[in-house]
């Protein structure tokens, strides 16, 4: 395997035991050269769940090539979303916390008081 994968998995602490590597006979149109050859790549994360596949060239070493670079893409943008997913929760509960200002509690009660109008008006006239 390519150096440059081994150092991104690395950065990612994926160790490279965790990746299952198989290759398969292709499937779909091509004839008899996909169907005799195992050219397809098979690429399986086995913590996250995360697979790979790639035929997209008639090279095993090529696809092979492409899928660890779809792996390691795919783990990637895992970790960005989940990083920016833990990132805008604390926001949220930064912003849930933090004090109101004047103007905002002013508008707040302003608000509160036309709404008790709008609400008064509904109430029964009286009992007739």
């Amino acid at each position: 395997m390519n150096r440059e994968f081994e150092t991104r998995l690395l950065a990612l602490g994926v160790s490279l035991a965790d990746v299952e590597e198989s290759f398969v006979r292709g499937a779909g149109p091509g004839g008899q050269k996909i169907n005799k050859t195992s050219s397809t790549v098979c690429l399986r994360h086995k913590p996250s769940g995360v697979v790979v596949r790639c035929q997209a060239e008639r090279s095993q070493f090529d696809n092979r090539i492409r899928a660890w670079n779809e792996l390691c893409e795919k783990l990637e943008s895992r970790r960005r979303e989940q990083s920016e997913a833990a990132r805008q929760e604390m926001e949220k509960r930064r912003r849930q916390v933090r004090q109101k200002s004047r103007g905002q509690k002013a508008q707040m009660i302003r608000e509160k008081k036309h709404r008790a109008k709008h609400k008064a008006g509904r109430r029964p006239v009286g009992d007739e």
